[in-house]
């Protein structure tokens, strides 16, 4: 699903991720991934992929309850649980953004359309968000004013990531666009089945890239706000995003025939643009009532 590529975001192997975190980057991202893949890989039906997401709930349920104290959990999570369950006592992590994203990959399974933003908003808030929540966990950087420039950030990457990938999820049979913005632009999905691009449907997807640029740099200040390599991490992420949007617009929109994707020789450019990226100012991310 598309809101898989909102992991390759994850800083796994990442050479600015300080040595200590690591073990515990990898532990929450063999999670995340492996509950995505649950909800989206393969040929189960959807009643076998929400019985194994339900799985997943059980073993955060074993955590919760005091892993030590418990007999281990089956062998088959065993490798994903026990290790996250060190990572979550050795930093304290709450146990709400895992349970969110669980809560957004069983959506998958069933909701295919979102009838407005609020209605895709609150989807990121489960599938996006969390991921930078845990981060700033970690980082012992977790204050509202934080959070609200992270949620900003982790959202604006995904809805990046939907505008990027609307062909691989009509292959999926999985539209990402508010039906709200595809009625108010006068696009349908037999447009978006066909590969149509229209000057209506590039209207449309200036409208969505707008929306997603804006959301990045109204979380942009966090970037500069946390001190070091995570800081410098999360420049270049932020910086990526808004590349992918650029190319998006200077393909024509045409997201059909060519995924916008970063090459590897943009990297120096979108390093000058995290150098120069502005101080840290109050934040006003969207209002959303997840």
């Amino acid at each position: 699903m598309s809101a898989a590529g909102h992991y390759e975001n994850f800083p796994v192997a990442s050479l600015l991720l300080p040595p200590r975190l690591r073990t515990a980057v990898l532990d929450i991202y063999r999670y995340a991934r492996a509950a995505d893949d649950i909800a989206d890989e393969g040929d189960a039906s959807d009643q076998e992929r929400l019985a194994a997401l339900a799985r997943f709930g059980a073993g955060l349920d074993w955590i919760e309850k005091g892993a030590h104290a418990q007999p281990a959990p089956p062998d088959e999570l065993a490798d994903i649980f026990v290790p996250l369950a060190a990572t979550v006592a050795r930093h304290r992590l709450p146990l709400a953004p895992f349970r969110r994203l669980l809560s957004a990959f069983a959506q998958d399974v069933a909701v295919k359309r979102y009838a407005d933003f609020s209605a895709l908003r609150d989807y990121c808030h489960r599938s996006a968000d969390p991921v930078g929540e845990l981060m700033l966990h970690l980082y012992e950087a977790a204050t509202p004013r934080n959070l609200a420039w992270s949620d900003a950030i982790c959202t604006g990457l995904q809805l990046t990531n939907f505008w990027q990938d609307v062909a691989v999820d009509r292959d999926k049979l999985r539209v990402y666009i508010p039906q709200e913005d595809l009625a108010r632009h006068g696009v349908t999905e037999a447009d978006i089945a066909a590969g149509n691009c229209s000057p209506a449907w590039r209207a449309l997807m200036a409208f969505e890239v707008a929306r997603a640029r804006a959301l990045l740099h109204s979380g942009a200040p966090l970037a500069r706000a946390l001190p070091g390599r995570i800081g410098w991490e999360l420049r270049l992420v932020v910086q990526g995003g808004l590349r992918i949007l650029e190319r998006i617009e200077t393909g024509g929109y045409d997201v059909f025939r060519a995924r916008p994707v970063l090459k590897k020789t943009e990297w120096l450019k979108l390093a000058w643009r995290a150098l120069r990226m502005p101080q840290a100012r109050p934040p006003s991310p969207p209002h959303h009532d997840a």
